[in-house]
């Protein structure tokens, strides 16, 4: 379900590389197709069967999420929404209630570089690019009434209202990350401790730590392939943005993640990885740092985002890096 993403990128790999676990603690791994990826969890445990059916758990968890936050699935309770509160407060579940309120706060933090309602944008696009031909500037500026975070009002504890006649929502830029967090809720629920969940390849979350090791080893994505940037997760995520490598260097091709104070496809060429306590977190400061830039985006990390750190990569070998707590390693590559 894309929002910048129409197109999931495999943009983060893992490795771990755990010492001989003892006989008593077993590796359990599932996968799992939802929200139009593959979602992977592997977890260690000494009763492999509970951690079994906890995974069982925790993927039924994102597909229940999944039929909430589609904007595909014109049964889900997104689709819904789109259709009834222009205009007209319309409940919400708790579920997307809580998930728009969290992408209503990266919109904020970027001055609406984080939007959520630049579905109908992001629509006309995709049609350009089946098309390859750029939609005309008269296409765009008619859906300007469609978009802007300040359109939408929050009415706790579980309304919505859209002020628009046009308004569409898509999660797809937050919405793997909050799943990802309601999986992780649902493991240490079963007393599941040691857990990887993996969105896509896209976002990470580390629940403890394999066998003998201090947590889980993530390569991040590196566009140079000569820094080899990683991060070791403990009870915290990673997120990684980028936009189409395709879209940068072949003719009539148009990136997935289109800025939403242009209304075009973003040129960037780095991919940024992003450090915090929640997928969540991750998933939605990964495309917001994406927008910002290094330079303003350094700059909120420092004052704005506690326990968060961030890396920013270029085809070039050129990275900028900035964090407030975690850290992330430069290979030997470098």
């Amino acid at each position: 379900m894309p929002l910048f993403r129409a197109l999931l990128l495999p943009v983060v790999l893992v490795f771990f590389l755990p010492k001989a676990p003892p006989v008593s603690s077993q590796l359990v791994y599932k996968k799992q197709y939802a929200m139009g990826t593959v979602y992977q969890i592997l977890a260690y445990s000494t009763t492999p069967l509970r951690a079994s059916q906890a995974i069982d758990a925790a993927f039924r968890r994102i597909v229940e999420l999944d039929h909430v936050m589609s904007n595909f699935d014109p049964g889900s309770d997104l689709s819904r929404l789109d259709r009834s509160a222009r205009f007209r407060a319309a409940r919400a579940p708790p579920d997307l209630f809580d998930v728009i309120g969290d992408s209503l706060a990266y919109s904020r933090l970027s001055n609406g570089k984080f939007d959520i309602t630049i579905a109908p944008v992001v629509d006309v696009w995709k049609a350009a690019q089946r098309e390859g031909t750029p939609p005309s500037s008269g296409q765009i500026d008619r859906l300007r009434p469609c978009v802007g975070y300040q359109k939408i009002q929050l009415i706790p504890p579980d309304r919505i209202e859209f002020h628009s006649p046009c308004m569409r929502l898509d999660l797809g830029a937050i919405g793997k990350g909050y799943a990802v967090d309601r999986a992780v809720e649902v493991l240490r629920a079963d007393g599941v401790r040691n857990a990887l969940v993996n969105a896509g390849g896209s976002t990470f979350f580390g629940l403890g730590a394999p066998p003998g090791q201090t947590g889980w080893l993530v390569h991040l994505r590196d566009p140079s392939g000569r820094l080899d940037p990683t991060v070791t997760l403990h009870d915290n995520s990673v997120s990684t943005s980028e936009q189409w490598r395709a879209s940068l260097i072949e003719a009539g091709a148009f990136g997935h993640i289109i800025d939403p104070v242009t209304d075009r496809p973003v040129k960037s060429t780095f991919a940024v990885s992003v450090v915090a306590p929640t997928g969540t977190q991750t998933d939605g400061l990964s495309l917001t740092l994406f927008m910002m830039g290094p330079d303003a985006g350094k700059l909120l990390v420092k004052k704005k985002l506690p326990h968060t750190a961030a890396i920013w990569v270029w085809p070039s070998g050129k990275f900028e890096m900035v964090s407030a707590g975690p850290k992330i390693q430069i290979g030997k590559g470098r």
